[in-house]
């Protein structure tokens, strides 16, 4: 049986282990539908398939793909699973340059930038459009109601997801947690790290009771 983390009793998140980290098939049981926050990269998709299965859903139960932003390694499985699912795609319009493989990357993130092109090459990447662009403070229809949190800094739309529910923060890339400690991404993956010290003052003062990031080891 897939490990997930239930909340209460309609409610439950299941990550879904990769190669670099993590995303997650957020599951509302009272409506028999998902959402999907981020893709992976690559390696990921059996894993997705057999959850989605475990808890009697179908693919064309994933109501949305929620993106935290567009790094490869939260948009390799991006193109596959919009066309299996049919789902739209949320995420700040400033990603679709990054989804695109186009971002003009600067000073040490050009680090990021060489290594994406690679893997990109390597996964032999599709790209995807966003369906729904997103802006702070946007309440979704999902999983009893998640709001739009900017958090740039990693990218310039980086973007987290809450929940007022459950007081929990989706947070993508905004923190990377190794063991006992948390910190923010290294410097060059970072393209705009001059916003970090803003992203992390509004999530002092949304002050969520956990913080869920894609990278934890």
């Amino acid at each position: 049986m897939a490990r997930f983390y239930s909340l209460d009793s309609r409610y439950r998140i299941y990550p879904i282990r990769g190669l670099l980290g993590y995303f997650h098939l957020l599951h509302d049981a009272a409506r028999g539908e998902a959402v999907i926050v981020d893709t992976g990269m690559a390696g990921e998709m059996p894993r997705l398939a057999r959850v989605i299965e475990q808890i009697g859903l179908g693919w064309r139960d994933v109501r949305a793909i929620l993106l935290t932003h567009g790094h490869i390694d939260h948009t390799g499985h991006l193109a596959q699973i919009k066309q299996l699912t049919g789902a739209p795609l949320f995420a700040h319009p400033a990603e679709q340059p990054h989804i695109n493989g186009t971002f003009a990357y600067r000073g040490a993130s050009r680090v990021c930038g060489a290594l994406e092109k690679f893997g990109r090459r390597l996964l032999r990447y599709r790209p995807a459009c966003i369906d729904e662009p997103i802006h702070p403070g946007m309440e979704l229809p999902y999983w009893g109601g998640l709001r739009v949190i900017h958090l740039p800094g990693h990218t310039h739309g980086h973007c987290g997801f809450y929940s007022s529910r459950f007081e929990l923060l989706f947070s993508g890339d905004m923190f990377a947690s190794y063991g006992l400690t948390t910190h923010l991404p290294p410097g060059f993956l970072n393209s705009c790290p001059e916003f970090f010290d803003a992203s992390l003052e509004k999530v002092n003062k949304l002050s969520p009771r956990q913080k869920i990031p894609n990278h934890k080891f």
